[in-house]
Parts: structure tokens; sequence; C-alpha cells
């Protein structure tokens, strides 16, 4: 046996390159030997464990990665989908806050004015947008008014003779001023539905305190008709090249509210809170150019009945057709702003609508005189911007109101008691773009020799800002 294990030796020394050394120091060589083997089989043996446990924390770590990879792929998801749907959110606001020192009278009688001073917070509104897809989007305008006076009319029709109720409400007045669904598959065609604004008179447009250059919008426009004028319809609208053009549907007024001093305006049902709508009535516009962005050119056209909306329709037997005409136009050019509108209206049965209106149960009197058959106003503003040449952001303007809302009568003669002239000049001071600060003073004629001419001064401050 040991012969063989020396022999075994001698080979593997041999295979090795090791010199042959026989008997005892050969046994020692092979020992040697087999403990190296032993040793090297177990450093192996340790490798493979080692290796082994390296691969399975690499498994591991791959599944560990793999994880991770899904869950910021659900989180990129995540804001990916979040910034898109705030990316079609959108809100918008702006408002004003005023102060007035102007004289008044005290009734259509009186021919001694007295001053008063008024401060006022006018306005404050929200927009809020949504664009769902690509063709369709909504928008909700809502208007806190005058810092919160809260009444609502309803009319009791269960009443006697039917009256109409005033009803305190908490919490301040707040007016939807639009609510409207739009679908517009292309820039030349569009629908929108729901509560939507009126194309009739500038104010719809330019309604924001950077838009228009007096510290109060147009007095001319109010005293003829609603401002801002939004109604319950459904319209057509798109811009073909450089015309852009409106139709529409929508509720009509109601001539119980029909009033000597500004005409068709107090006939706006947005009072009520339901809106009658027996007659409606058609609006339409067609624009060249872009009113809100510069210069434009643009008439627009109002019809409807107006008999049909009021609650007690047994007292008028007659139509009270309306129909209102504007025509506008605005250069804004370099430091140049110019403005201006004219509007005429016509009421058909005038006369039979003052008579119905004066024993309308509930409603305070004012006076029934006379309601015009027909109406009219104008404005023109005239502004420069200084900041041209100077450093200073700031735009001086010149202003001319004018309103007649009893331009003729159907009997009679008209009284010029309610035609009225305001005069004025100001500034508008931007301490930055959001920001204007105004202040505008001015002179308010009546064409009646017997009432004086009075001067009027005023300063507001507004903002608007989009998100």
């Amino acid at each position: 046996m040991n012969r063989k294990l020396t022999l075994l030796a001698v080979s593997v020394a041999s295979v090795l390159g090791l010199s042959v050394i026989p008997n005892a120091q050969a046994a020692t060589n092979t020992e040697t030997l087999a403990k190296a083997i032993a040793k090297q089989e177990a450093e192996i043996t340790i490798l493979k464990q080692q290796l082994a446990t390296l691969a399975a924390e690499q498994k591991q770590q791959q599944q560990q990665n793999k994880q991770v990879t899904t869950q910021v792929d659900t989180v990129v998801q995540q804001t990916t989908k979040a910034q898109d749907r705030l990316s079609r959110f959108s809100f918008n606001s702006y408002g004003s806050a005023v102060y007035t020192s102007d004289e008044y009278f005290d009734n259509v009688q009186d021919t001694s004015a007295e001053r008063r001073s008024r401060t006022d917070l006018e306005r404050i509104v929200t927009e809020f947008g949504y664009q769902f897809t690509d063709d369709w989007s909504m928008e909700v305008e809502i208007e806190y008014e005058h810092g919160g006076t809260g009444t609502s009319l309803e009319y009791d029709g269960f009443d006697e003779f039917g009256e109409f109720e005033s009803e305190v409400e908490a919490g301040g007045e707040v007016v939807v001023e639009k609510a409207e669904i739009r679908y517009r598959p292309s820039k030349a065609f569009g629908v929108k539905f729901g509560n939507i604004h009126l194309p009739i008179g500038l104010s719809s447009m330019l309604h924001k305190p950077n838009q228009y250059l007096t510290v109060q919008r147009h007095k001319s426009e109010a005293a003829m008709m609603p401002t801002v004028w939004n109604e319950n319809g459904i319209g057509v609208y798109g811009e073909i090249a450089d015309f852009h053009y409106q139709a529409q549907v929508v509720s009509g007024l109601n001539s119980e509210y029909f009033r000597t001093y500004d005409w068709v305006a107090s006939g706006h049902q947005k009072r009520f809170e339901e809106v009658n709508a027996d007659d409606l009535a058609f609006a339409g516009r067609i624009d060249y150019g872009n009113f809100k962005t510069g210069s434009a050119v643009g008439v627009a056209y109002y019809y409807g009945n107006t008999s049909g909306n009021r609650h007690k329709s047994n007292k008028l037997d007659v139509d009270g057709a309306l129909s209102i005409v504007s025509v506008a136009g605005a250069f804004v050019e370099g430091p140049w702003i110019l403005r201006g509108q004219y509007l005429y209206g016509s009421l058909d049965n005038a006369d039979a609508i003052t008579q119905a209106n004066k024993t309308t149960p509930g409603l305070r009197p004012g006076n029934f005189a006379q309601l015009g058959s027909e109406s009219q106003s104008f404005f023109v503003e005239a502004g420069v911007k200084l900041d041209e040449w100077f450093d200073i952001p700031m735009t001086v303007f010149a202003n001319i109101d004018y309103s007649n809302p009893l331009m003729s009568v159907e009997t009679g003669t008209a009284t010029k008691r309610y035609e009225n002239t305001w005069s004025s000049v100001g500034i508008n001071y931007f301490p930055i773009p959001e920001i204007v600060i105004k202040a505008e003073g001015g002179l308010h004629q009546v064409a009646v020799a017997s009432i004086p001419d009075t001067n009027f001064f005023a300063l507001g401050v507004g903002y608007q800002f989009s998100l």
C-alpha cells in the first residue's frame, strides 16, 4: 500500500515537475499535497456558498428594483394624470372697490342737489373653467356684489291680486353671471348653452377693471339695458379669419319691471328665483377684430317679446316687442386707446306697458309718467399711455357718457329729465400689471334748464389675475 502511495506521489510530482524524493520524504510530500487539495476544496465550497448567497441577494435586489420601478412608474403616471387634470383647470378673478362723491337729487321734482360721499365694494368675481376634452369645456362665473346685501324676489301668485315678496338671504348677495358648457370642435364653429353672456353692449366683453378707463362701468349702457347681460339659452359662435360671430336664443325680459329711468334694464329676471321663458329672444353679433385684445368694429342686434314673461300676464294683452341695435368700435394701437359705442332701442306698446305696471301689486311705484318707445345712449372714451414717453405706468383719459331712455314716447311729449350727459377726465395707474388705481372727476348735466349742472369725483381700485 505504501509502495502504491509512493508511486502515486512520484507520478504527481513528475507531472508537477517536482523532484522525486523517496521513502519518508515522499510520504511527507503526499500528506502535504492531500492537505492542500482538501484546503482548496474547502475554499471552493466556501466560494460556491458565497456565490449562491450573492446570486440570491442579486435576485432579491432585482425584485426590489422591479418593485421600486413599478412604484416610480405608478407615481409618475399619477403625477402626469394630476398635472393633466390641473392643466385642464383654470381660475380667474377680478374685483373693484370705489369711493364716490357726487351731487344727487331726492326726486325728479327736486332742483337743489345735495352732495354725498359713498364707498362701495362693487364686486368680487371668481371664474372657474375646466377643459374636459379638446372639444368640451365649461366655465362658471360667480359675482359677489356690494359686500353682501342679500335679497331675492319671489312672485306669490296665490295672493288675492298676486304680489312680489322680498326675502332677505343670509350670507350676502351672490349672482351667477355665467354657467355654460361649450362644445367647440373647430375654431370656426362652437356651441355653448346654459347661463350665457349676451353679446349686446361692450360691457359683456370689457367688464374687468383694466378693460375700461372710467372708475365705474359706463353709465350710459346701465341707463338703457342690463350690463354684463346674461340669460339662460343656447348659442353658436366662432372665428373665421378676423371675423368673430355669435348667434343666440335666450330667455327674454319681463316688462313688469321696465322703468322710466333705466328703460328695459330692470326687466332682467335675475332677481327672480325662477325665470319665465314663455317669450324667448334672439341676440346676434359680428365683429371684425377683437375688442378684448385690441382694435375692432362690430354690430349687434337683440329682438324679443316681453309681455309673455309677465307674472300677471292677464293685465296686458298686447306684445311688448323689444329691439336693440349696437354699433361699437375700438382703436388700440401703441399708446393710444379709443373706444366708443352707440345703442338704439325701440319698444312696442310702451303706453300699454306703462298703464299695466302702474297697478302691479307689491312693486314700488317709481315714476310711471312715461315709458320710452325709443331709447338711445352712447359713450366715447380716449386714453394715452404715458409709459410710451415716461417711466411711469399711467394712462390719462377723457370720457363722455350720454343716455336718453325717453328719446321718444307713443303719446305726448317726452320729458328731458332723464336725458343725462356725464363728461370726465381721469387717470389709471398700474403699480403692477394685475392692479389698477383709478381717479376720475367730471360734470353731470341734465337736459332741463332748471336742473343745475353737478360735479362728481370718484376713486377706485381694481385687480385681475389668472391661474
